[in-house]
C-alpha cells in the first residue's frame, strides 16, 4: 500500500523546523503552480535549492558570497556535509552504492538549471514557444523536494559535529 505523503509534504514538515518564511513562501508558489503554471513550478524548484543551500551554509558559518550557480552552491553544501566520496568510509557497507547514489544527487541542481533555462521562468521565449506539461513541473517539484529534504535532514543531524 502506498504512502499519501508525498516529498513535498516531507519538505514543508521540514522546513517548520527552519522557520523560513521565505521557504514556506517557495513551497507554497511551487505547489500552487504545478498545473496552473508548470514553467514557474519548475523555475522556483531551482529557487527551493538555492535556498536550501544558501541557508545550510549560513547557518553553518560559512555564508556563501556573491551570487554562485547552482552547481557550485550544490557543490559547496554537499562538501560542507561532507556528502562527498571523501566523507564516506570506504569500510561502511554499502559505501559504493551510497557515493553513486550521492553522485546523482549531486546533479539534480545543474539539471534544473538547464531545465529552468529552458522551460522555467526568468528567460524570455519566443513568443510561440511551448512550455512542459505538468508531469514535468511534478517531476523538478519531487526531485528538488527529496534532495532538499535530504540535505537539511542530513544538515540537522550532523549539526554538532
Amino acid at each position: 500500500m502506498c504512502s499519501s505523503v508525498s516529498p513535498l509534504d516531507k519538505l514543508k514538515k521540514t522546513v517548520i523546523d527552519f522557520d523560513g518564511p521565505y521557504l514556506a513562501e517557495q513551497i507554497n508558489r511551487m505547489e500552487q503552480s504545478i498545473y496552473t503554471d508548470p514553467s514557474l513550478a519548475i523555475g522556483t524548484a531551482k529557487e527551493v535549492l538555492e535556498t536550501c543551500c544558501k541557508t545550510i551554509l549560513y547557518e553553518r558559518g560559512n555564508p556563501i558570497k556573491g551570487n554562485p550557480d547552482i552547481p557550485t552552491l550544490t557543490k559547496k553544501t554537499f562538501q560542507e556535509l561532507k556528502l562527498v566520496p571523501d566523507g564516506i568510509p570506504q569500510s561502511a557497507r554499502g559505501s559504493k552504492i551510497i557515493k553513486r547514489l550521492l553522485s546523482k544527487l549531486s546533479t539534480i541542481g545543474q539539471d534544473l538549471a538547464e531545465l529552468r533555462n529552458l522551460y522555467g521562468t526568468g528567460h524570455g521565449k519566443h513568443g510561440s514557444a511551448k512550455g512542459l506539461a505538468p508531469r514535468h513541473a511534478k517531476l523538478a517539484v519531487g526531485s528538488v523536494s527529496t534532495l532538499t529534504t535530504f540535505l537539511y535532514e542530513t544538515h540537522k543531524e550532523t549539526e554538532e559535529q
